[in-house]
């Protein structure tokens, strides 16, 4: 049996060997071209229609994923601001104060709003804040009102049946009371019950702005059609199935959910719904069979024709390349004497020429390619830099000038209030960079005519204390490092304390360290909000500064990092009620 199938292997060679090239080259077209195009064009026509499911699977998981985000940051936005008037002390007994009457009602509220700096808005951008309480001495308006003046609507009553303090909750408003257009609305609801002992019920009203968080859907240009929804309700839409002033549609299109993804929000279940798309590529293929089939017939013709003259072609100039290289010694190649044709072997002989001209010069070419690769990221990071100079926002002076003018405001002294608007005007557009660097002695000097600024607009609640070691003076560092920090103690650490406060500022050189503190006794911040800015500052970088919140520090640390290589450390304590401090560590060599 050995000895049978060996020689049936020995004829087959022998046949292969006495058949002529062209001969050949008709059967390696068909066995090896034609079968396995058809073969392998029905394989890869079914991957690429089952990658584009699963991808566009993933697109819409995805999707969903990022609605599911977006929803939820706008709502716990919202719950953020809820949670501040729920442990606010003085709304508490704002609410629960008993008045002599309209006059002495609306006295309080003037001295309370004074007092706290408190604005219904609470800096969610077209929401509004009511407050309700159990107390017939308080005035129905602007953001306080009894509570007897809601105990009929149907979103309370729906509220109490809940037996939830906080909910979520999603209706169209049709009650026309007072008389305006009926609306869709979406309403966040709280039980103001904290403290102990409370003299009457009270209860907080968060009207989220319908129409914006529509905008916001669509503005994100999702891929797909999406709908949010509660049962059968469309809550939201990006297709236009969201307008404000009708009733919530009705969603009648199950069959064309590509991925559903359920929701929990303060008691509000949703569903997000991502709609496939309608293209069909089967139709799609289907309707071009013709154009298919032609060039299905035109590779399997053409090749064929051209099949005596690739045999004529190839086989004599191979044969001389082959020749070529086994030329080859003392690692170098020969050159070819004769280039016949201008075809692909033709370009093969000329660049093989080339390439073996080139061989000795190969490693200094490389070498100098790498030298204008150095001076190109060199170059990169030059702009990167040169970018961030013209994003730095000078708001701390046009702040300061501000202050200036509003101080002239209150005394009446209009026409110089006048001129310090017109200065801010000519500075903002005046602004120039001359270089990024400014010896610490001057940047103190702008530190305390900043603070003494805004002495004029805090007067006896600031105070401030500057101390700077005299060997540091002469040291440079990024200008306007150091007043960005202190600009962000004042906004955030003693612009919303209504007791005195202090601004530290220490400079100093600490086992070969520049040290920069800058220290404030406001209102400190929360762990989560306080572990948020630590890692802005570690990690900032170009795309963080494309993102809202924070933009003055993260250009400092920025510019730290980058003229110190990477070496600056940041480290930042802070507790609420207590205060701030912010500590810079430069690797520091004297000369």
């Amino acid at each position: 049996m050995g000895d049978r199938r060996q020689k049936m292997i020995y004829k087959f060679h022998q046949y292969m060997n006495n058949i002529a090239l062209s001969r050949k080259l008709t059967m390696l077209y068909v066995c090896c071209v034609l079968l396995p195009l058809v073969v392998t064009d029905s394989v890869v026509l079914y991957i690429v229609l089952n990658n584009q499911h699963t991808k566009q699977q993933h697109a819409m998981e995805n999707e969903a994923s990022a609605i599911q985000y977006s929803l939820t940051n706008s709502i716990e936005y919202a719950a953020a601001t809820a949670k501040q008037i729920y442990m606010n002390e003085y709304i508490e007994r704002y609410l629960n104060c008993e008045y002599a009457g309209p006059l002495a009602y609306v006295e309080a509220y003037q001295d309370f709003v004074k007092t706290t700096l408190f604005k219904g808005g609470a800096g969610m951008d077209n929401s509004i804040i009511t407050m309700y309480a159990d107390n017939p001495t308080i005035v129905n308006g602007s953001e306080f009102s009894q509570l007897s003046a809601i105990e009929n609507a149907d979103w309370y009553r729906t509220f109490e049946e809940s037996g939830r303090d906080t909910m979520l909750y999603f209706y169209y408003d049709n009650e026309k009371s007072p008389a305006v257009e009926a609306k869709r609305k979406v309403l966040f609801l709280k039980k103001l019950d904290f403290f102990s002992g409370n003299k009457c019920e009270k209860f907080l009203k968060i009207e989220l702005d319908y129409s914006n968080m529509v905008r916001g859907l669509v503005k994100l240009g999702y891929e797909f059609p999406v709908y949010v929804c509660q049962g059968d309700r469309v809550l939201l839409a990006n297709d236009g199935h969201s307008s404000v002033n009708q009733n919530f549609d009705q969603f009648t299109m199950e069959h064309k959910i590509g991925v559903s993804k359920e929701m929990s929000l303060y008691g509000s279940e949703m569903q997000i719904y991502i709609l496939e798309p309608e293209t069909d590529v089967v139709k799609e293929l289907w309707a071009n069979m013709p154009l298919i089939a032609l060039l299905i017939l035109t590779n399997a013709i053409l090749p064929w024709r051209l099949m005596k003259e690739l045999n004529r072609s190839l086989t004599v100039r191979i044969e001389q390349l082959s020749q070529v290289f086994d030329k080859v010694e003392d690692e170098e190649l020969s050159r070819i004497d004769e280039i016949s044709g201008s075809d692909e072997i033709g370009r093969l002989m000329q660049n093989y020429n080339r390439m073996a001209e080139r061989t000795n010069d190969l490693i200094q070419t490389v070498y100098k390619d790498r030298i204008k690769q150095q001076e190109m990221d060199i170059a990169r990071q030059s702009a990167e830099l040169l970018a961030l100079h013209s994003q730095i926002d000078p708001h701390f002076l046009f702040n300061a000038l501000e202050t200036i003018r509003m101080h002239c405001v209150l005394r009446n002294e209009l026409e110089i209030a006048k001129m310090v608007e017109k200065l801010a005007i000519m500075e903002r557009q005046n602004v120039e960079w001359a270089t990024d660097t400014v010896e610490i002695g001057r940047e103190m000097e702008f530190v305390e005519a900043y603070l003494g600024l805004q002495k004029y607009r805090f007067g006896d609640r600031l105070s401030y204390d500057l101390d700077v070691e005299k060997k540091c003076l002469g040291i440079e560092i990024p200008k306007l490092s150091v007043v960005t920090f202190v600009e962000n103690a004042c906004i955030h650490g003693i612009e919303n304390k209504t007791t005195q406060g202090w601004i530290f500022v220490r400079i100093y050189i600490e086992k070969e360290e520049l040290c920069i503190e800058v220290e404030d006794t406001g209102n400190g911040m929360e762990e989560n909000e306080h572990q948020r800015l630590l890692d802005l500052m570690r990690d900032a970088s170009i795309d963080r500064l494309k993102e809202k919140g924070r933009v003055g520090i993260i250009n400092a640390c920025l510019r730290l990092k980058m003229v110190t290589d990477n070496q600056v450390k940041f480290a930042l304590e802070s507790e609420r009620g207590v205060g701030t401090m912010v500590q810079i560590r430069i690797p520091y060599a004297p000369e």
